[in-house]
């Protein structure tokens, strides 16, 4: 696999059970490409709670309605996702 990008070797430690599950799920992408892609994904999140958390702060709660309707967004673009990692459309370097 070729990246544009800087790479760096590092080490972590994760839970046997969790790590043979990965392993059977990213295949022939690699463990390395599945963890930068899962990596890239909890950062976006982690993002958009911070700017969720100003945004209330700024402009008060959101309504039930305004949740459920982000919630199901969240929903649009894990199934985009998804469908794109299935697709095999992009490589590790790129953001999904």
């Amino acid at each position: 696999m070729v990246s544009s990008m800087a790479t760096k070797k590092v080490t972590v430690t994760i839970p046997e059970d969790l790590l043979d599950e990965i392993r059977a799920d990213a295949a022939e992408r690699g463990l390395s490409a599945y963890v930068a892609e899962a990596l890239r994904f909890k950062r976006d999140r982690d993002r958009l709670l911070e700017l969720v958390d100003w945004l209330q702060e700024e402009h008060g709660p959101v309504t039930e309605d305004e949740h459920a309707a982000a919630l199901a967004e969240l929903d649009d673009l894990d199934a985009e996702h998804d469908r794109r990692r299935t697709a095999g459309g992009h490589d590790a370097g790129e953001a999904a």
